[in-house]
């Protein structure tokens, strides 16, 4: 958990929501480290803002939650928890062996709000993808928290999906549909003839 003293809204609840989810099973280590201090830290699990809750597995894989993960999100928390821990995702046979073969670096960036039914799907499908391979990453993004996120996007609605900041899908997509825009993330750009 990542957070820092001043100019961060919801830093506390976030910290106490992680605090309190570690203390349900001595299985759950709950590290807090400040943003600033612990810079090296955060630059290595991809944290650039605050709150941000890092679930990390026993394998190093890692997902963030950008902002609290609240309401409809809490649920998502809770099954990252379950999967990383597990080593394993809902994924089909399929998408887990076509994701193995994605050796480029690919990062999702899913946009949410807490009252939003579809948005956990959306960012579980981006985390379980990030479990499954360590060249992706995955970044839920609770909006009211960061609107100059929500605006720099053009987020108008949620879930926003954007990957590699060159392919955007809204709404939730299908696991096939999720896989086929990650696929065509890693692929060189067309030449443009004119």
């Amino acid at each position: 958990m990542f957070t820092q003293e001043l100019e961060c809204d919801y830093c506390q609840e976030a910290r106490e929501l992680a605090q309190e989810l570690g203390s349900l099973s001595d299985k759950i280590k709950v590290e807090v480290l400040d943003f600033v201090k612990d810079k090296e830290k955060a630059s290595e699990y991809g944290v650039d803002k605050v709150p941000a809750i890092v679930i990390r597995g026993p394998k190093g894989n890692h997902v963030n939650f950008f902002g609290i993960p609240a309401g409809y999100e809490f649920n998502t928390l809770v099954k990252d928890i379950v999967q990383l821990s597990r080593g394993q995702t809902d994924l089909s046979p399929e998408t887990r062996q076509a994701l193995s073969s994605v050796k480029a670096p690919v990062h999702i960036k899913v946009f949410v709000t807490p009252t939003c039914p579809y948005c956990p799907g959306a960012v579980s499908l981006a985390h379980q993808f990030a479990m499954e391979n360590s060249n992706i990453k995955a970044d839920m993004i609770e909006i009211n928290e960061f609107p100059q996120l929500a605006i720099k996007y053009g987020v108008m609605g949620v879930p926003k999906t954007v990957i590699n900041e060159n392919i955007e899908m809204l709404g939730m997509q299908s696991e096939e549909e999720f896989l086929r825009q990650v696929e065509a993330a890693t692929r060189p750009p067309s030449p443009t003839y004119g």
